[in-house]
């Protein structure tokens, strides 16, 4: 029976199954159909006997993964409410997508995330003090306030800074799975994240085409949510599935249920194995559901028939079929779940708590990072900066 503890959040070694039949079917079969392990209600929709190859140790590190994402994300958006910072996207409902992801990687992959995925970067190390220390852009934020909120990096975990213009980091993806491959790191591959909206992105097209061609050890990751901020899927898309885009550029499509977290992770953990020994890339929709707005700045009510996203709130909840799944097999004991989401409130909190006590960044890093040593002019546009007015932000009255 499971103990009552929260588990640590370091990421474990990949592991888990992934000869499952249907990465036997043929590519087109693959892009066409939908890959699950777990029926909605946490039952199993495989064998018994394939779904006993996800260990529980592997399984309580998925659920805890999730669970932070979601108390994490419930957190800072009523931080948003409250004008406390200016900007936040949730995962909420994609934390299987995010979580399932992150547990098939290894320390020494490179992550190139989009907007909802500061949840592998949790899973995989970044702290709480460093992810909120970002969005509140004090100076412990290592981008030194620069950048929008939800934007985190943490070079130690290779995790790097999302791009907020859409899709232009999945070029990056393959590049670094390039670099990789030139330097003969045959045990390693790279994680390139997009939404569903972003696949209609030229940056998409030209890495699929080059990653393709060159077989570059890299695995592409669409979360199809199905809402590119007001747009449905089927508005930008043609498609049948997106992951049928990957056939015409020659790389292995694969279609996730993916608010299934073992499923995700089998899948993720097939491709990225692969990609390791030399094999080539992989293309994989996770089919899920945005459940909250595009952002805190968003109101998808305007734009979307809510009664359709309830059900995905309840019904298709993928911390709901987790949590059936472990209260069943014994490795989430009862009460367990409760415990855990009120310590991790608490380890929100003191972070809050911590780093809203952290002054903004100095002003004189506004000229850092621009040149190796600060030209003539820039010291002296920070000399006069420094000696103008300085206006008093409302949050430090």
């Amino acid at each position: 029976m499971a103990t009552a503890s929260v588990p640590t959040s370091a990421a474990p070694a990949a592991s888990g199954p992934t000869a499952f039949s249907y990465f036997d079917l043929d590519d087109e079969a693959k892009a066409r159909g939908l890959f699950r392990v777990l029926a909605e209600d946490g039952r199993a929709a495989v064998s018994e006997a394939d779904l006993a190859r996800f260990d529980a140790a592997l399984c309580r590190s998925i659920y805890e993964g999730m669970l932070r994402i979601r108390v994490t994300d419930a957190r800072m958006m009523a931080l948003q409410r409250q004008g406390r910072t200016g900007f936040y996207g949730e995962a909420t409902g994609q934390e299987a997508a995010v979580v399932g992801s992150a547990s098939a990687s290894l320390p020494d992959d490179w992550i190139v995330p989009a907007l909802r995925e500061a949840g592998v970067g949790l899973y995989r190390g970044l702290t709480l003090d460093s992810y909120i220390a970002q969005i509140l852009g004090n100076g412990g934020d290592v981008t030194k306030g620069r950048q929008l909120p939800c934007h985190p990096c943490d070079r130690e975990h290779h995790y790097v800074v999302m791009s907020s213009c859409v899709s232009t980091q999945v070029p990056h993806a393959v590049g670094i799975a390039m670099a990789m491959k030139i330097m003969g790191h045959r045990d390693r591959c790279a994680f390139g994240f997009m939404g569903d909206g972003g696949t209609s992105e030229p940056d998409v097209h030209v890495a699929l085409n080059f990653a393709g061609v060159m077989k570059s050890p890299v695995v592409l990751i669409c979360q199809n949510n199905q809402w590119a901020i007001s747009t449905p899927t089927s508005v930008q898309c043609a498609a049948e599935t997106i992951a049928l885009k990957a056939l015409g550029y020659g790389i292995e499509p694969l279609r996730v249920d993916g608010n299934d977290a073992l499923a995700v992770h089998a899948a993720v953990g097939y491709a990225a194995a692969k990609a390791r020994r030399g094999d080539g890339p992989t293309f994989i929709e996770l089919l899920t559901y945005r459940v909250s707005a595009h952002s805190s700045s968003d109101d998808p009510s305007r734009y979307r028939d809510e009664k359709i996203t309830d059900v995905w709130k309840s019904e298709r909840d993928p911390m709901r079929r987790m949590r059936a799944l472990g209260e069943r097999q014994g490795w989430l004991a009862v009460g367990e779940h409760e415990a855990w989401s009120a310590q991790l409130e608490a380890d929100v909190r003191d972070a809050i708590t911590r780093q809203e006590a952290v002054p903004p960044p100095a002003l004189a890093t506004i000229i850092d990072d621009v040149y190796e040593q600060p030209t003539w002019n820039l010291r002296e546009q920070l000399a006069e900066l420094l000696a103008g007015p300085r206006a008093v932000s409302p949050h430090q009255h």
